[in-house]
């Protein structure tokens, strides 16, 4: 239960990201609360997860989602660069990520 509280917290951390960029340096109320919003239901998950979750594998992967799935968002929204050394990195972090769930004993 724990992972799945995990992959959730960092669902929530792609969110406060996103958010971010549409605050426009915290001046517009709705991407700002938004930002808020996320951010804390990431945090307070990623604690959550930590319960029974070693910091170092948690907290790696709790960014690594965050990640990679702001890179996404951003390729496929924002129309940022899809170049294909960039994806090579976005993977690596990706697989860094699955490394540590396979070789934790949690």
């Amino acid at each position: 239960m724990a992972w799945v509280v995990l992959v959730i917290a960092g669902l929530f951390e792609i969110g406060w990201a996103v958010c971010l960029k549409y605050t426009k340096g915290f001046t517009q109320p709705w991407p700002t609360f938004g930002f808020v919003a996320f951010m804390f239901a990431s945090v307070y998950l990623l604690g959550v997860a930590l319960k029974s979750l070693p910091l170092g594998t948690a907290y790696t992967v709790w960014t690594g989602i965050g990640a990679v799935g702001t890179v996404v968002f951003g390729i496929l929204l924002l129309g940022e660069s899809p170049d294909l050394r960039r994806l090579a990195c976005i993977m690596l972090i990706l697989a860094g990520v699955v490394g540590l769930k396979l070789t934790s004993s949690h």
